[in-house]
């Protein structure tokens, strides 16, 4: 699989990453995404989704869980559809995001105990 934006990231390098990791780093796409939709930067808003298809499309090679694969897809397809929309909304972003996180209860504990939630 050759990479656009994550070009010394190989399958094996990323599929040692814990699962709840690698969804924080799409995560982290999907947020930095959000940024830059309230400073109208649509273009980096979608280089930020653009590198997350790239971490998605690499989660769904490295996971043998079909039921995690089949959700990711389905997310890969919403984002697949802000990016097409001209006008980005912040609020379907941060709506992605969460939908992202909670496929995976690891990654939405980390976020939670960050924000002094109880999970």
């Amino acid at each position: 699989m050759q990479l656009k934006y994550h070009k010394t990231l190989t399958l094996d390098k990323w599929a040692a990453f814990p699962l709840s990791k690698r969804i924080l780093m799409i995560g982290s796409e999907i947020q930095r995404a959000g940024s830059r939709i309230s400073k109208n930067d649509f273009e980096e808003v979608n280089n930020c989704y653009a590198r997350a298809f790239e971490l998605i499309d690499l989660t769904v090679k490295s996971i043998s869980k079909k039921t995690l694969r089949k959700e990711l897809l389905r997310f890969r397809e919403l984002l697949a559809r802000e990016y097409m929309n001209k006008q980005k909304d912040i609020v379907m972003n941060q709506k992605l995001f969460d939908v992202l996180i909670s496929l995976n209860k690891d990654s939405y504990g980390v976020l939670n105990a960050k924000n002094g939630k109880k999970t």
